[in-house]
């Protein structure tokens, strides 16, 4: 069957809707058109770029009829990057098309059609991000340079002032550009596999305005590492800690486990609600504090933990939300398979002073069988947060199995949540479902969803 489109043939389209990332979707002929930074409603010259047996892609030419949730663009760099990929669109619309992302998947995948509730969104969603992590390469010039991937490629497009990335952290990473010059380290090269320097990772502590710089190396030490550190420190003074991390594996993961520790503790710490964390260099910690306080509190008050109720935490990295429900629960179990966050999260139960938890390091799925089967000891209440992917199915037919009386599930995956929640409806009441802002202007939606046992 020949399709109604050809490549790198002119049409003009009507936008009839916008897709899961965000994208402008157009129709010819009933045949579907992509097209990154449409908006609904707007009319579009487009040529097309790409065509498929199913759809093909476009890149628009013209805008004809403007939407008028059209914004003009505040970053000078954000289509080549692809980070912020709804920065043509206004803050309020864009909640809405994710709400309406969200209701769309219940409506074609659940039995029961709840109404997905408004997105919860930021009052300022702007520099909100307190984790940066720039790849570190060379210009045309052969210039050190930091900054993002250009989307789709390996090239670094250097960044002055990015409006989703803590401003302080922005500024730390122009420093660490300074010291590679000063020192003249090599800079590594993915095709070759050679030099030094290949990541620099910030984090920062929004509420005790402590940082930690990762320097990731592509080597077993830094040259003029105490230099670099009293450099780096004179510079900015909320430099808490700089750790160097060792990673030669050729891999797109940005830190491996080996960190040596070359100025301060090794960690910060910050405040979220009630409570203090400790943060290391390899532990998850949620890198919008402002919605994860939201995210955990809406969480915690509608699973009305009672002081009789035993809670597991699944994927409870550095015991963030193990804490907020210990407030109120008799005991809490998380369950993580990071070390190091384990460690960190006994470690913040004790500075805060919580007595009713236990942290255990391993597999949620092999551990919750543990727990369940061997030490006979049963959740009235189970939290889970899983990667992307979701929740497995062995502890999808453990939580079946020991139907606790409500499951608290926070999503950063639409898709697998509610193909999660398909599977649990058969037991399980969806009496909420709450998406949130984590990531303003980009296409990430955070949710979270509450089950009652029928």
């Amino acid at each position: 069957m020949k399709q109604p489109v050809e490549k790198n043939k002119e049409y003009i389209v009507n936008i009839v809707d916008n897709g899961f990332e965000g994208e402008g979707i157009a129709k010819i002929e009933g045949f579907t058109i992509f097209i990154p930074n449409a908006i609904k409603g707007e009319k579009i010259r487009i040529l097309i770029v790409k065509v498929l047996t199913s759809h093909a892609f476009g890149k628009i030419l013209e805008i004809l009829e403007k939407s008028e949730h059209r914004v003009e663009e505040d970053c000078t760099t954000y289509k080549r990057c692809g980070g912020c990929n709804l920065r043509h669109i206004d803050y309020e619309e864009t909640l809405n098309m994710k709400q309406k992302v969200v209701q769309n998947l219940v409506n074609k995948n659940l039995k029961n059609k709840i109404e997905v509730k408004p997105t919860w969104g930021m009052g300022n969603p702007y520099h909100y991000r307190n984790k940066l992590q720039y790849p570190i390469g060379v210009d045309k010039a052969g210039e050190p340079v930091i900054g993002v991937f250009a989307n789709r490629t390996h090239d670094i497009i250097p960044v002055e002032d990015c409006l989703i990335q803590d401003k302080k952290s922005n500024q730390v990473a122009k420093y660490v550009l300074d010291v590679i010059k000063k020192y003249k380290l090599s800079v590594y090269n993915e095709k070759t596999q050679e030099g030094l320097m290949r990541h620099v990772v910030i984090k920062r502590g929004f509420r005790t305005g402590q940082m930690m710089v990762i320097l990731v190396i592509n080597g077993d030490f830094l040259p003029y590492a105490k230099d670099i550190a009293q450099d780096l420190q004179g510079s900015c003074h909320d430099i808490t800690s700089v750790v160097v991390n060792i990673n030669k594996k050729n891999t797109n993961v940005i830190l491996e486990s080996k960190n040596i520790n070359i100025a301060g503790k090794g960690y910060i710490e910050d405040i979220l609600g009630d409570y203090y964390f400790k943060i290391s260099p390899l532990s998850f910690y949620q890198v919008n504090p402002v919605q994860a306080e939201a995210l955990y509190n809406i969480t915690i008050e509608n699973l009305e933990i009672s002081n009789k109720d035993v809670v597991f935490d699944l994927y409870c990295g550095i015991g963030t939300i193990s804490l907020f429900a210990a407030k109120y629960a008799k005991k809490v179990y998380g369950i993580e398979i990071v070390e190091q966050a384990i460690e960190n999260a006994k470690e913040n139960a004790k500075i805060n002073d919580v007595q009713n938890t236990e942290f255990i390091c391993g597999d949620a799925e092999i551990l919750l069988s543990d727990l369940i089967e061997n030490k006979k000891i049963i959740p009235d209440v189970v939290i889970v947060d899983p990667p992307r992917k979701g929740l497995d199915n062995t502890t999808i037919n453990n939580i079946l199995k020991i139907h606790p009386k409500r499951v608290g599930y926070i999503s950063c995956n639409p898709a697998t949540f509610v193909r999660d929640l398909n599977k649990l409806e058969e037991k399980y009441e969806i009496k909420m479902i709450q998406p949130v802002d984590m990531f303003p202007f980009t296409s990430s939606i955070e949710n979270v969803g509450i089950l009652e046992l029928r």
